[in-house]
């Protein structure tokens, strides 16, 4: 697996930010990672969040019921939480938010630029007045305690897919997510695919100018292929 040194990090997701998931997700496609797109369920929280690019930081949990008074482990890995990084939530939750404004401050504190979590978050409005962009697939106001533990963090964990049932994401694969969906790209293939996905965008940018100077779809297409 590719070890990326802090600058490269902050480098490879900055320029992540600039390309979108449809681009991503064509490049993919071509590389034979044909099914690394995520259900279309997931949605940002507020809708107004906007796009999260970042290292995928994975958290597991499970329904189980215990008494209230608080979730220690879930505590415990959100300390492991570092700059750059998405907290990528998963598990069997059903009704219940993994977390709500405090976790995401204490996220946010850690560096983490967003969350992609496979159930429900809650205090929707005060996540997203803390500028802490959130994909989850639905929100609700129950809380988790006494419901559903974190049972571990930084191994490998599945998310529902939107190609096929089940997505696992490993910990450092790049969780990219815009106003099309979230995508996983994984570790071994980030930097071929971003600099593939960049050449697309560009491609893309030319076509679009050369529309607007009066070139016909047609005449794009034929000038430059199918993007």
């Amino acid at each position: 697996m590719a070890s990326f040194t802090a600058e490269q990090r902050n480098d490879i997701r900055t320029r992540y930010q600039r390309v979108d998931t449809s681009n991503v997700a064509d490049v993919l496609d071509t590389l034979g990672y044909m099914d690394q797109g995520l259900s279309p369920d997931f949605l940002p929280y507020p809708h107004t969040a906007g796009r999260i690019a970042g290292w995928a930081y994975t958290i597991r949990g499970q329904m189980t019921p215990y008494e209230l008074g608080g979730d220690a482990e879930k505590m415990k890995a959100c300390q492991g939480l570092s700059e750059g990084d998405i907290s990528v939530w998963s598990g069997d939750g059903h009704g219940i938010c993994y977390f709500g404004e405090l976790i995401a401050i204490g996220m946010k504190e850690r560096g983490c630029l967003g969350a992609l979590v496979d159930g429900g978050v809650r205090d929707v409005r005060w996540i997203g007045a803390q500028n802490f962009p959130v994909y989850a697939r639905y929100r609700t106001p129950v809380q988790s305690i006494g419901r559903w533990k974190v049972t571990g963090c930084q191994v490998p964990v599945y998310m529902r897919g939107a190609t096929t049932p089940l997505v696992q994401v490993n910990p450092g694969d790049f969780i990219l997510a815009d106003e099309d969906g979230a995508i996983v790209i994984p570790q071994a293939v980030v930097e071929q695919v971003l600099a593939e996905a960049e050449a697309l965008t560009q491609k893309e940018e030319t076509i679009r100018a050369e529309l607007q100077k009066g070139l016909t779809l047609a005449e794009a297409l034929a000038e430059y292929g199918h993007v």
